[in-house]
């Protein structure tokens, strides 16, 4: 290989390497000196990166270099991202362990404000909530519960574990409203609501699981 032809060899790698985007053939002409094939030089550097950690791929008119295909599962890291649960989230996880199965309503009627539809989606996700059953009453609302991996997760045998009313309103994890006194009694007396008379175990349809938020 002549010094001339490996000079331009060197610069349109360079030019590909520099390059934060794919490159026309028209583009590189005008880098490097008239009258040179640069479509000659671009098939032989393609050649040349073919068995290497990079190659030089031609795609839609356009040149760059791209990591190996062979080698992506290699290069793939997997990072675990910790999130913290929202407010509104603990408060309705704390609401759902003390007093399921618990609908909807009662849950807003606890925190006394209105409850999104994401909050819900966001334990269902964790898979530390899930539903128990529709209630037998006007409207049949679902009912939920909390599950094997919420106990899991938070180091409890049971939920005869979990910690007392007042220790959690003291963390203002449940706010001392009226309404939530109310819910807090009928918990410590049983711990949970006597209510499963009154549920309707029957399984869900794919259509009734897409809405469990609602």
């Amino acid at each position: 290989m002549s010094e001339e032809r490996s000079s331009h060899l060197r610069l349109l790698e360079a030019l590909l390497f520099a390059s934060a985007a794919p490159v026309d053939e028209g583009a590189l002409a005008t880098r490097l000196p008239e009258g040179v094939n640069v479509r000659e030089l671009l098939d032989e550097l393609q050649r040349h990166y073919a068995l290497r950690g990079v190659n030089l791929v031609h795609r839609e008119g356009k040149w760059a270099f791209r990591t190996a295909a062979d080698l992506a599962a290699s290069l793939t890291v997997e990072t675990t991202q910790q999130r913290r649960l929202s407010r509104a989230a603990v408060e309705t996880l704390a609401i759902i362990a003390y007093h399921q199965p618990v609908t909807r309503a009662e849950i807003e009627e606890v925190r006394g404000v209105g409850l999104s539809k994401g909050t819900l989606d966001t334990l269902f996700a964790a898979g530390w909530v899930r539903p128990k059953g529709r209630r037998r009453t006007p409207g049949r609302p679902l009912t939920w519960c909390t599950t094997d991996a919420f106990l899991d997760h938070f180091g409890l045998s049971g939920l005869d574990d979990l910690p007392g009313l007042e220790e959690l309103k003291a963390t203002g994890m449940i706010d001392a409203r009226p309404a939530a006194d109310a819910y807090g009694n009928r918990a410590v007396d049983g711990l949970l609501f006597d209510t499963e008379d009154e549920l309707d175990p029957e399984p869900l349809d794919d259509e009734q699981m897409l809405g469990l938020g609602e």
